[in-house]
């Protein structure tokens, strides 16, 4: 999830003002955790607290983001009525926001069936249009996937049999023309290919960058992924951690402790 989390971090200096290259600094001024950082420790919030029984996914996203209501990138116009909305309900949403959110599902049990089930649930508070799901479903399972020692054929393989995604661009195809777009059915697939092209974690969060488009988004999504394939290299987590409050911070140790580590160790 830090994985995530840094990609976020790494990719928000570029989301409006994109870097078509591998060769930049990952952390210098500018970056910034963005909403995709707090919406994902949401997801983690809310199944920190299913262990104890049952709650809403939407009545801790609201919390999250009501405390957290101008991060860098703030939230797109549909979601952030919803957020302060008495009754939310979905809105039909295709938008990336259900994929960049769901990498703690993917972390969170302990088989694809129940991963795929929980991330449709993380998906539908907002983005319950077939796509948003879709989007949702492929990222939480490419992270299991990862986890679980599948190689990137495998992946690769489940991904486009399951989703029909299609993921044989390379990163130079993209680059080419991609543009800026928010919908799940062109973030997921680039984030993807950023993934299955790179040779280690930061190399796939350069990738992810280097497309252009969505940046943080983008690089949030293949960084979530990366981290479960590659694992997270201690100076980048250590420095991704340091632009985060003490409140997410502390969250995200929760988290880590409660559900990464005793898979890790197993």
């Amino acid at each position: 999830m830090i994985g995530a989390i840094t990609g976020d971090i790494v990719g928000s200096r570029f989301e409006f003002n994109n870097h078509k290259g591998t060769d930049f600094e990952l952390f210098e001024k500018g970056c910034d955790y963005t909403d995709d950082t707090i919406c994902t420790v949401a997801v983690a919030d809310w199944l920190i607290r299913r262990r104890e029984g049952p709650v809403s996914l939407a009545s801790v996203m609201q919390r999250w983001c009501r405390r957290f209501p101008y991060p860098t990138g703030a939230y797109g116009a549909s979601f952030f009525r919803w957020i302060w909305d008495e009754a939310p309900e979905p809105y039909y949403s295709f938008g990336n926001g259900s994929a960049m959110r769901v990498s703690p599902v993917g972390w969170g049990f302990d088989s694809l069936s129940e991963t795929i089930n929980m991330a449709t649930e993380s998906a539908c508070i907002t983005h319950n249009h077939p796509e948003g799901i879709k989007g949702a479903q492929a990222v939480a399972a490419a992270i299991y996937l990862a986890r679980t020692g599948r190689t990137k054929q495998e992946i690769k393989y489940y991904i486009e049999s399951s989703f029909g995604y299609d993921l044989n661009h390379s990163c130079r195809q993209l680059r080419m023309d991609y543009q800026f777009n928010e919908t799940c059915q062109h973030t997921v697939p680039e984030a993807l290919v950023a993934f299955l092209e790179s040779s280690d974690y930061e190399d796939a969060v350069r990738l992810a960058v280097s497309l252009g488009g969505d940046s943080d988004t983008l690089a949030c999504i293949t960084g979530g992924v990366a981290e479960a394939f590659y694992g997270l290299p201690l100076r980048i987590k250590i420095k991704a951690l340091s632009y985060l409050p003490e409140k997410i911070k502390k969250t995200v140790e929760v988290f880590y402790a409660e559900f990464i580590e005793p898979k890790q160790k197993g």
